[in-house]
């Protein structure tokens, strides 16, 4: 069962202090459980102001000899094609995090920075030009981020740069072909995209060049006026090769001792800078492979060579060897690439889901009396799905952690820290944990934005304040769904006379039936918040909201707009098998706006391995202990979502004992069951080695088996097919209103333009009402 004190969610069971693989067992376990026993099978996890005034969320707190005015941290999110090609913070860069210091959050971090691009060629783009920021190199590079500290400084937080010896197996394998260089790390690895491409060790005299060009990028911040360093340690980036077992499984010389690298690093940061320049150190207090596989890391070769990795008991005894080196602050959660979901929390994960990894790191500190430099106990920051108000505050005021680090949370709304303050904690825009804008589109080449927020890394193209439309219009917007909401709040926000229409009585689209399966709480929250910004767009600059009031081409004509959005979103894909079934059939989205529909039926197979296929067949097997079979005609399931959200849902369907079917094709439906022809072949991925990522389409891998289709005739028994095949737009009303020249200006947004995902509609919609 679970325990709820004062917003705290945690599961009962071993001390928090216990220095011991029960700890992370016990924590995925509950991950995979809270769905029935969580609060979320009560109806879930709201944005409560219930703790309100947050006296420790905004007391102050000391760093070294740096005092933070509190105690919100933004966490690194990776700023990729934010800078120019030297490697400079571009203004587009300085806008995103001027946004976070106005929004009055205590200390931000950058994302990864690179302080030896020589080292490592995966960080590089062909002709040498920088993909991540720099600060080696130029002064010119030194004196965008003296710009961007003297900006976050101006607006009253602090700013501390992410140093990273390299990306090593972990970044992209394309530096061989294109470079002709192997990717780097501690000993021979393969690569984590591409595991046919091997990492190479390091020489000596590389890692120690890497030392040097750590400390010089430390004493470079210090001297541009940032105010510490965060080193990555964490997640199996390079550091992490060379600090754990799993990774590091050099014989000889130095680097051989799986700590000494960090040891190095933060000693001549220390050196280099002095006592007083604050040095934070990221690090997972267990990459969770043992936890989260079990006998499959003995069993699998992908896997296999990485069992031994760093015990808990090993990763407190280490960062204990760094406090006395000089690290004076520590953030930490748990995971890998391997086990992307864990330092990536997606949506369906409980908030507060690391709070017992931050607690035992601070009371094994506490109990060995382990201080830092300046004599006091070292500030232990806790992460993961933290943006709930009275969580991190019920957090400090437990003593589970110092310092709470929001990344996501500060994505979605930059205000956070400036509403919590004001209590005004049902204006916060939620996280909804998608993973769309955040890394999706870094892995697709782009650079950081954010599904609930169309402002995020474009901060210097919208200014928080959209300003008055040169001149007002008549705007009509059709549908209240995410697009809908969000073009007609921004367009009365710009000062246009704006009416909305509904057809159904309630607002949201399909959110409404995406927000239904337990696991779904964050959506929910979305919905609730545009409910919210909805009302108060009334409020205050007069929004006409229209519910249960289907607009037509004609009406729309004889109303007089100037301008006409239409978002009206998709409708279902009906396939010819659900019209000829011989058995129930039912849509996905109708069962879930009528979770009654799957009353009667023991056996259920899901047609449709999507992220609402799969999501609905968590719901059936989770919550209702259905027998559930998830059908799916490409070889990957959820293939175009996350890695992190991706592995989190397959995972635990297969723990539940989800049959995962890829490869297959629905012959018939006939009593009783359907007929399956599924290819057969080794080629096809196995759906529960969740391990392997799925690459982007326009990425190939040359060592691909070429594919060796096998067809075999399978029965699959069932009682009811569930259809989740896809959706199409709804472009109908766009199509009339074009027709009888509705209006001057008519436009479409969201799906009704083209289905996507809530990242899509609501920077489509935000654009579109920018333009009018």
């Amino acid at each position: 069962m679970t325990r709820v004190s004062e917003g705290i969610v945690e599961p009962q069971g071993s001390t928090a202090a216990e220095p011991g693989e029960a700890l992370v067992a016990e924590l995925l376990d509950w991950f995979d459980r809270w769905p029935r026993e969580g609060p979320a099978a009560a109806g879930g996890w709201t944005m409560s102001g219930k703790l309100h005034p947050y006296d420790h969320l905004f007391s102050p707190i000391t760093v070294n000899r740096l005092t933070l005015a509190n105690r919100i941290v933004m966490g690194p999110m990776g700023n990729l094609s934010m800078a120019d090609p030297s490697g400079r913070p571009s203004e587009q860069m300085l806008a995103y995090f001027e946004a976070r210091a106005r929004g009055g959050a205590g200390l931000l971090i950058s994302g990864l920075v690179p302080t030896s691009p020589a080292m490592d060629p995966s960080v590089l783009q062909p002709g040498g030009a920088a993909w991540f920021p720099r600060i080696d190199g130029s002064r010119a590079v030194l004196a965008g981020w003296r710009d961007l500290a003297e900006t976050v400084h101006a607006l009253g937080s602090r700013f501390f740069i992410q140093l990273t010896p390299g990306l090593g197996r972990v970044g992209s394998p394309e530096c061989l072909p294109r470079r002709w260089r192997l990717p780097v790390s501690s000993s021979w690895n393969p690569n984590f995209y591409v595991t046919q491409v091997p990492s190479r060790p390091l020489l000596h005299r590389e890692v120690r060049r890497i030392v040097r060009d750590t400390g010089q990028a430390a004493i470079d911040a210090m001297a541009s006026g940032i105010d510490g360093v965060q080193l990555h340690g964490h997640e199996g980036y390079l550091l992490e090769q060379f600090a754990n077992p799993a990774f590091n499984r050099r014989r000889l010389g130095r680097y051989a001792d799986w700590q000494a690298l960090g040891l190095d690093l933060v000693t001549e940061i220390r050196r280099r800078c002095g006592p007083d320049f604050p040095i934070m150190y990221r690090i997972d207090l267990s990459l969770g492979l043992r936890a989260a596989y079990g006998e499959r890391l003995e069993a699998e070769p992908a896997l296999r060579r990485f069992r031994a990795e760093r015990s808990v008991a090993e990763t407190l005894l280490y960062l204990g060897r760094l406090v006395a080196a000089g690290v004076d602050m520590i953030d930490v959660d748990l995971g890998c690439y391997e086990t992307w979901w864990l330092p990536h929390p997606p949506g369906p994960m409980p908030p507060g889901a690391y709070l017992r990894v931050a607690r035992c790191v601070k009371d094994y500190l506490a109990a060995r009396g382990i201080r830092g430099g300046n004599g006091a106990p070292v500030p232990v920051a806790a992460v993961g799905k933290l943006g709930y108000p009275d969580i991190a505050e019920a957090a400090l005021r437990e003593g589970m952690c110092d310092a709470v680090l929001l990344a996501r949370p500060l994505l979605a709304d930059p205000d956070w820290p400036r509403k919590v303050y004001s209590g005004r904690v049902d204006a916060i825009i939620p996280c909804i944990g998608d993973h769309e804008g955040c890394l999706n589109e870094i892995v697709r080449g782009g650079h950081i934005q954010c599904t609930v927020n169309p402002r995020t890394g474009f901060e210097a193209k919208y200014p928080a304040d959209p300003g008055r439309a040169p001149l007002s219009l008549r705007v009509a917007v059709v549908g209240a769904g995410p697009a809908g909401i969000t073009a007609a709040c921004l367009a009365a926000a710009r000062g246009h006379g704006v009416t909305l229409f509904e057809a159904a009585e309630r607002v949201g689209g399909w959110l409404r039936a995406g927000s239904v399966p337990a696991i779904k709480f964050e959506v929910a929250n979305y919905l609730a918040h545009l409910e919210h910004r909805l009302t108060e767009a009334a409020r205050a600059h007069g929004l006409d909201f229209r519910p249960g009031t289907a607009a037509t081409a004609e009406g729309l004509k004889a109303g007089g707009f100037d301008a006409i959005l239409c978002c009206t979103g998709s409708t279902a894909l009906v396939p010819d098998l659900a019209r000829t079934a011989a058995l129930p059939s039912v849509l996905a989205v109708d069962l879930l706006l009528d979770r009654g529909l799957a009353a009667g039926a023991r056996r259920i197979v899901v047609v449709g391995g999507g992220d609402v296929g799969c999501e609905t067949a968590h719901m059936l097997a989770f919550e209702f202990g259905k027998e559930v079979s998830v059908v799916e005609q490409g070889e990957s399931f959820m293939a175009a979502s996350c890695t992190a959200n991706r592995g989190y849902l397959l995972r635990a369907l297969s723990r539940q004992g989800v049959r995962l079917v890829p490869a297959a094709r629905v012959a018939a439906i006939r009593a009783g069951g359907l007929d399956l022809v599924v290819d057969g072949s080794a080629t096809v991925p196995d759906p529960t080695a969740v391990w392997r990522p799925v690459l982007p389409r326009n990425i190939h891998n040359p060592f691909t088996r070429k594919a060796e289709r096998v067809e075999i005739r399978r029965f699959l028994e069932a009682d009811m097919v569930v259809f989740a095949v896809g959706m199409q737009p709804n472009a109908s009303l766009h199509r009339a209103c074009l027709e009888q020249h509705a209006a001057p200006v008519v436009r479409p947004a969201g799906d009704s333009f083209r289905v996507g995902r809530i990242f899509d509609a609501t920077k489509g919609a935000h654009a579109a009402a920018m333009a009018l």
